[in-house]
């Protein structure tokens, strides 16, 4: 068992090496971060490792995704559709009880999709505000994301139409 700070620290590091990877568009990366059933010891040859429900995942708006092919087919679909995405986390607090870790933070989004046609490089930039959970889970490989659930946080703008309803 290693020192407590120093899971925290590896469980920093998996949780940025996640957003990290899903900046860059890299699918093969943020697959290979989430937990699979051998991590877990599942005999995959009894269970098909798409659809058991290891892992789950519930992106603002979005109903829970559960088993690996589901969440991975999610994420696949939002790079496909997402031209430009960075993430700034903060409030990011790591808690770790024995081989699960717990972070919660909150990711500023700023995106951009595919320029209208015949315009720019990229459309126009939006920023989002998402509070998200992340569960992770110790493998003999590291630290790997059991599940993740991001919910919209919303303003005071969000809604709101400026006008005195208040009569």
């Amino acid at each position: 068992m290693s020192a407590p700070h120093t899971d925290v620290e590896q469980v920093e590091l998996a949780n940025t090496a996640f957003y990290e990877a899903l900046e860059r568009g890299d699918f093969e990366e943020v697959s290979s971060l989430w937990l699979t059933p051998a991590d877990l010891g599942v005999d995959e040859s009894y269970h098909d490792p798409a659809d058991s429900g290891v892992i789950s995942c519930v992106h603002p708006g979005w109903p829970v995704l559960t088993g690996r092919g589901e969440v991975l087919r999610s994420y696949a679909l939002i790079m496909a559709n997402t031209e430009y995405i960075q993430f700034f986390l903060t409030d990011v607090h790591v808690s770790v009880t024995g081989d699960t870790a717990l972070v919660t933070c909150t990711e500023n989004i700023l995106s951009g999709g595919p320029a209208p046609e015949g315009e720019g490089e990229l459309g126009p930039l939006v920023g989002q505000l998402v509070v998200a959970t992340n569960v992770f889970r110790r493998t003999p490989d590291g630290w790997k994301l059991w599940s993740h659930h991001a919910s919209p946080v919303l303003t005071e703008s969000d809604g709101d139409d400026g006008e005195d309803t208040s009569a």
